[in-house]
């Protein structure tokens, strides 16, 4: 592989390193890919770089902290949101720079709708995002009195069934 940090110009190469150091490194990646594609670059070297550029700025990257996971921190989220909370939910996303990751979601009504409760990453869950997120997760639902759903808790699948598709009920569009 040629060395594609070396064919950045210097305003990309500032702007790589402005997100690296902020722990943005998907616009990191989208800066590298946009800079170098036309020259051959692909998706899987423009990660590379990023990666690369972690490393070589180490301890000077400002890490962002995980979202909290506390059962305390969780209610008073889940109280933020605008809706009764109906149900909580564990989902699977994932991006090019996080691999797959968990995300709980507080399923809302009166409203109807769901707020995002915390992200589970891979990086800052010893024992994975799933057991993760499942066991805060549960918690909260038992705190809340609410059923707790998590379709797809072995296997990273974001296309598992949701909650209100799965039951049926009103707003279960799929």
């Amino acid at each position: 592989m040629g060395d594609w940090w070396g064919r950045l110009d210097e305003d990309s190469r500032r702007a790589v390193d402005a997100n690296v150091l902020r722990d943005r490194r998907l616009p990191a990646v989208k800066v590298v890919l946009d800079a170098l594609r036309p020259r051959g670059l692909r998706l899987p070297e423009a990660r590379e770089v990023v990666e690369a550029r972690c490393r070589a700025l180490g301890d000077r990257v400002r890490r962002t902290p995980p979202d909290p996971l506390d059962v305390a921190t969780l209610v008073a989220t889940a109280a933020s949101f605008p809706g009764r909370v109906a149900a909580v939910e564990a989902v699977w996303d994932g991006d090019t720079v996080h691999d797959w990751f968990v995300t709980l979601i507080a399923v809302l009504d009166d409203p109807e709708g769901e707020g995002n409760l915390a992200t589970v990453l891979r990086r800052n869950a010893v024992g994975g995002p799933a057991a993760v997120a499942a066991a805060a997760g549960q918690a909260l639902a038992d705190r809340l009195g609410v059923p707790f759903h998590f379709a797809s808790p072995d296997v990273p699948d974001d296309e598992a069934p949701r909650w209100r598709t799965s039951r049926g009920l009103p707003g279960s569009a799929g």
